[in-house]
């Protein structure tokens, strides 16, 4: 497969999917579009180099005994509980094959001189030392106010000037504007930007003279893309993501959005409002929607919907569509059939969502069953 879609790997923290569906709309998002092109399963994408990771590590009671790779794998566990785990696996962004993939596209552009390893003048903190930027702000490690000035060899990305870091092609939408504040904030972001952090975990740059610090999280999560398409040859993958997870990771991705002839591109979705759960229950109940339609509304619907209300879905939106999702059932073909229609194969391709709101196709290939593979099963009267 050619073209893939993939979740922007999702940050490892206190929080199980059954309880946070929302931070799995991104994976549901891509696996539906994945189906409707035949794809087989892919992995989801988990991000654990975080700070916020490091110091939940330095805290445990058992860091003694439980490394903090092995933490993270049991948190991510944990987060599909009590399902096993999703049919493609998961992937981290430190998993062998990301980590290998980072250092061989950062050598060969330390090579061509896009990236340098450079003295670089940053504050560190007086009291644990942690790297807390080039200027000076509370140490976010530690909670210290004070900083001092040092100067050490750095990972950088000089950007040439009047270089924008993201532009319209690197969003894979169909006849679609991406936010003009995406495509801006080139006016945002230094010139020069420090692609090496002071972490606990993650993608040591040792090997390149750099002891002490790992690739920035924010291109990791790039590269982790860029790994698991290679693992089923797409050479156009696609990463899910919001508008606000996009503004906080494409300049420092930039860099690392191609290689060997594959390139990545994002493509946005909304939130989805879950929380209101009352609210939600009432509106099944009053429209007569069974548990098993629920679901699907849920976790294949409002997930492929965020992508063509990419602005987020309200709360006021639910009820228009819970409507319309019932009449889209009710439509569906005595017999399904199994065949996805080639036009709607090419706009999903195209990333053209448009078909989402028409009755007719949609009614053609929603699932038989809600899909549960990865996801602890929602109980009755939960949502």
């Amino acid at each position: 497969m050619n073209l893939l879609y993939l979740n922007g790997p999702v940050q490892n923290g206190c929080f199980t999917l059954a309880d946070r569906p929302g931070k799995a709309v991104g994976i549901r998002a891509a696996e539906a579009l994945n189906t409707l092109l035949g794809a087989g399963p892919v992995p989801h994408l988990w991000n654990t180099v975080t700070l916020a990771g490091d110091l939940r590590h330095r805290d445990a009671h058992d860091r003694d005994t439980v490394g903090r790779q092995e933490r993270e794998e049991r948190a991510i566990t944990a987060k599909y509980a009590p399902a096993p785990a999703p049919a493609g696996g998961v992937l981290t962004d430190t998993a062998p094959a990301v980590t290998a993939l980072a250092l061989e596209m950062t050598e060969r552009l330390l090579r061509e001189g896009v990236l340098a390893v450079v003295p670089t003048a940053v504050r560190l903190c007086t009291r644990c030392g942690h790297m807390t930027g080039s200027v000076a702000h509370t140490c976010r490690a530690c909670g210290h106010h004070g900083s001092r000035p040092h100067t050490r060899r750095l990972l950088v990305w000089d950007r040439p000037p009047g270089t924008p870091v993201l532009e319209r092609d690197d969003f894979h939408a169909h006849r679609s504007r991406p936010p003009h504040h995406l495509l801006t904030i080139a006016h945002n972001v230094p010139e020069q930007l420090i692609l090496s952090r002071t972490r606990d975990h993650g993608i040591s740059l040792a090997p390149l003279g750099l002891d002490g610090l790992v690739l920035d999280p924010r291109a990791g999560l790039h590269i982790a893309v860029l790994a698991a398409a290679a693992r089923s040859s797409a050479e156009r993958p696609v990463m899910t993501v919001t508008e606000n997870a996009a503004a906080n990771v494409a300049a420092y991705g930039a860099p690392f959005r191609r290689h060997n002839g594959t390139r990545l591109r994002y493509a946005l979705h909304g939130h989805i409002p879950y929380d209101d759960t009352a609210a939600l229950q009432r509106l099944c109940e009053v429209h007569r929607v069974s548990p098993a339609l629920k679901e699907l509304f849920l976790t294949w619907f409002l997930p492929l919907c965020s992508l063509h209300l990419r602005a987020g879905i309200t709360p006021a939106q639910l009820p228009a569509l819970l409507k319309f999702w019932r009449r889209v059932h009710l439509a569906r073909p005595d017999t399904p059939g199994s065949d996805v229609p080639a036009e709607l194969r090419r706009s999903v391709a195209a990333g053209d969502m448009r078909w989402v709101m028409d009755l007719r196709t949609l009614s053609r290939v929603i699932p038989e069953h809600p899909s549960t593979q990865g996801f602890a099963k929602e109980p009755e009267g939960a949502s």
